[in-house]
């Protein structure tokens, strides 16, 4: 029961957001914005991986931010989060939302990785197997711990810039992880020379996702 619902929830998100396109326009549009003044900054520079890395990993988080603070703003707006209480368990409403920003986040996540292999010609991996697992960690990650920062903000008055303030000290952690894994990736590590940053973020995940469902239904009724 809980997990049609979820997947019912799931798919009223992708409708919604293929409707109004608002978090996709707004999420490429920031990644185009970004990725252009990167590399006009850049101009004839060569910055070590250290910073691309680094660079990589604030747009992705920049990115997320920008898209996933309207996770349940958009139900508070709209007068339809009373009934989504009444229609669906709470569990049902938190698994399906994050089914939602997983997939929205890895996608965009993997767009923003292509076009920083494709542009930036400086930013070099040599062991992809690191990078692109980096990639679905992170995202995985930020996810989980979005979904539930983004309904504790939902009926805050300053939701937009609120969002990312409680979110940084909450992410931090996960992105040095990703920083320090996507390092490794470029200097052509071997897989096992990464398994630490692995099992940090994926700790990370299950730690976020258990936490989220044991509170949501205090967050979600309050």
């Amino acid at each position: 029961m809980i997990a049609a619902t979820a997947y019912h929830i799931f798919i009223k998100e992708f409708v919604s957001e293929f409707r109004t396109r608002y978090a996709l326009n707004a999420l490429l549009m920031f990644v185009v914005t970004t990725l252009s003044i990167i590399l006009f900054s850049i101009g004839q520079e060569s910055p070590s991986p250290d910073v691309l890395s680094g660079t990589l990993w604030i747009v992705i988080f920049f990115s997320a931010m920008s898209g996933l603070s309207r996770t349940f703003v958009a139900e508070e707006e709209r007068g339809t989060s009373l009934t989504l209480r009444l229609l669906a368990h709470s569990s049902s409403v938190y698994i399906g939302k994050l089914i939602y920003n997983f997939i929205l986040i890895l996608v965009l996540s993997f767009i923003i990785a292509a076009a920083y292999l494709l542009f930036i010609n400086e930013f070099s991996v040599k062991t992809y197997e690191i990078f692109w697992l980096t990639i679905l960690l992170g995202s995985a990650g930020l996810a989980s711990a979005s979904t539930i920062l983004a309904a504790i903000i939902a009926k805050a008055n300053t939701k937009g810039t609120l969002f990312p303030v409680l979110a940084f000290p909450v992410l931090l952690p996960l992105l040095l992880t990703c920083i320090n894994a996507t390092k490794l990736a470029t200097e052509g590590a071997f897989l096992t020379e990464a398994l630490k940053e692995f099992q940090i973020l994926l700790s990370f995940t299950i730690v976020m996702i258990t936490t989220s469902m044991l509170v949501f239904d205090f967050v979600w009724k309050d």
